[in-house]
């Protein structure tokens, strides 16, 4: 099998708390919102999932599972500072050599996504299940592959601008929102050999994660993310290559 035949290997990271805490989150995601998004993704050609979880050893996402990891996903929300210095500094160390990475929602004030940014990526937010128009800006990229111009997701959290993020090198989605705010909510950036989506929807008391649309994005994302072998570099010492004449 060559490289570009081996199967993308996916793992969705979930804080899995608010399933726990939280009755009407658990209505709609009993087994988690990483359950409802790895159990898409398994349904893909090409696609190997895992699971991982805060409460797990090392969250989850010990030496092996990240090395072993193409793309992460990530999703949180109430817990971002339970996240040990040791995790984010190894996802962050395997974003740089080529692991790509979809921060999912409030998984925008995670300790990894402002260790990439470099910056607070605050926002305006209000939970008041308005309805939600995501338009394509950049069509025929392949993260809006199969997505006509826009989809609407009938009742989400409002988030606004300004979001405190550096300029993206590209901005897929922008949303519009009832309440007539703006979020720029689909937007990637390459960290070393790595590429970062993060991607807005995503509440826990909403059923986003069943939206289709949403998930063929999440789909599409991580093809697009996937660590690819021609991202591989060397660094370190260098010997001399050979004498040149002049």
């Amino acid at each position: 099998m060559s490289p570009s035949d081996a199967p993308i290997r996916v793992t969705v990271w979930n804080e899995f708390r608010h399933e726990k805490k939280n009755p009407a989150v658990a209505a709609i995601y009993p087994d988690g919102i990483h359950q409802a998004i790895a159990r898409h993704l398994a349904s893909q050609e090409g696609m190997v999932v895992g699971r991982a979880t805060l409460d797990e050893r090392q969250h989850g996402l010990t030496e092996d599972v990240v090395e072993e990891t193409d793309v992460l996903i990530w999703w949180g929300h109430m817990a971002h500072h339970e996240v040990s210095d040791e995790v984010v500094c190894r996802v962050h160390d395997a974003v740089l050599g080529g692991m790509g990475l979809i921060v999912l929602h409030s998984g925008h004030a995670s300790r990894i996504f402002r260790a990439l940014m470099g910056t607070s990526c605050d926002l305006k937010w209000r939970e008041a299940g308005e309805r939600e128009i995501l338009w394509v800006t950049k069509p025929g990229h392949p993260i809006v592959e199969g997505i006509d111009d826009h989809f609407i997701i009938e009742r989400a959290e409002m988030y606004g601008e300004h979001f405190n993020i550096p300029e993206p090198e590209e901005m897929i989605f922008i949303s519009s929102f009832a309440g007539g705010e703006v979020f720029r909510s689909g937007c990637t950036w390459t960290r070393g050999a790595g590429r970062v989506f993060y991607f807005r929807p995503g509440h826990e008391t909403y059923p986003i994660y069943h939206h289709p649309d949403v998930l063929r994005v999440i789909t599409n994302a991580v093809r697009w993310a996937a660590k690819r072998p021609s991202a591989q570099q060397t660094y370190g010492h260098c010997p001399k290559i050979g004498w040149f004449a002049t």
